[in-house]
């Protein structure tokens, strides 16, 4: 009967595209990556990779499997997430990380309403990209992130969606774009776009490059002081621009297809070492439905 490490290997070497870079990820010589899917394809009596190109590349039998293994290993990480957690040991120190765009005091008012509840907790408040958040949440670290959605949570996240914020597209009320009326998204590539990036060069999903020309900042209030001295156009949080917007130095890009702008979900994520202790689950109800 094949084994969890089987799966492993099959899974990251579909992942990695090769059996070497498979083992790098794994931590483990290329020899036992190899063996272990020999033995997985001995014990479904089919091969799962064709190995006549340079690449590994999955059989029609492979395909068909992969969902099926990973199903497997999530449930897998998640016995273990829930059996590490079935003490229910409460953390003396937890952290809520709040993507830079999300505003603070959105969420002011739970903070005494969990104090309330769990008096001894020491709270820690951090500020990140929210890619940066989930990276965090690698480490096990006892963290609830507030982030925009991303097309790809990690399996070994749980998360929910509580709300959304208005995004728009802006520019300096004195740079040239502020002045004419874009027929479409192609005149925009004609400018520089300042975009977001989090620190490990990770760009959001719903960040899209679309200029040629793109300067990058880590947070959205960078965005903002950037855009302000003329650098170029971006997608900022409405309550962002607010100010700037309403003291005549930002304007809202003007578009013949007015509403280029959209709704960001946004999500509350837990790693599932976590999610299911007390202060955790108290957390994510209070932030419910906030936004």
């Amino acid at each position: 009967m094949f084994s969890i490490e089987q799966l492993q290997a099959f899974i990251t070497t579909v992942e990695t595209g090769s059996f070497s870079a498979a083992a790098r990820r794994l931590n483990k010589v290329q020899s036992v990556v190899s063996q272990h899917v020999i033995n997985l394809e001995v014990d479904c009596n089919t091969l799962l990779f064709d190995r006549s190109g340079r690449y590994p590349a999955l059989t029609e039998a492979g395909e068909k499997l992969l969902p099926h293994a990973q199903a497997v290993i999530d449930q897998h990480q998640r016995l273990k997430n829930s059996a590490l957690s079935l003490t229910d040991n409460t953390p003396k120190e937890i952290t809520i990380a709040l993507d830079e765009g999300i505003s603070f005091k959105l969420i002011s008012g739970i903070i005494s309403k969990l104090q309330d509840e769990f008096p001894n907790i020491t709270l820690e408040f951090l500020s990140a990209s929210s890619p940066d958040i989930i990276d965090m949440l690698k480490n096990e670290k006892a963290l609830t992130g507030i982030v925009f959605s991303e097309l790809t949570i990690p399996s070994y996240l749980d998360f929910e969606c509580i709300g959304s914020i208005k995004f728009d597209l802006y520019v300096a009320k004195s740079h040239p774009l502020a002045n004419q009326v874009c027929k479409n998204i192609d005149s925009l590539r004609l400018h520089r776009q300042l975009l977001i990036r989090s620190r490990n060069t990770q760009s959001s999903s719903f960040q899209l490059k679309l200029s040629p020309n793109v300067w990058y900042a880590d947070n959205y209030f960078l965005l903002l002081e950037l855009a302000l001295q003329r650098n170029g156009w971006c997608l900022l949080p409405k309550h962002i621009a607010n100010e700037s917007v309403e003291s005549g130095q930002l304007v809202k890009l003007p578009l013949e297809f007015e509403e280029m702008g959209w709704q960001a979900n946004v999500d509350v994520v837990q790693h599932q070492r976590h999610s299911n202790l007390a202060v955790f689950k108290v957390l994510r109800l209070l932030l419910r439905n906030l936004l």
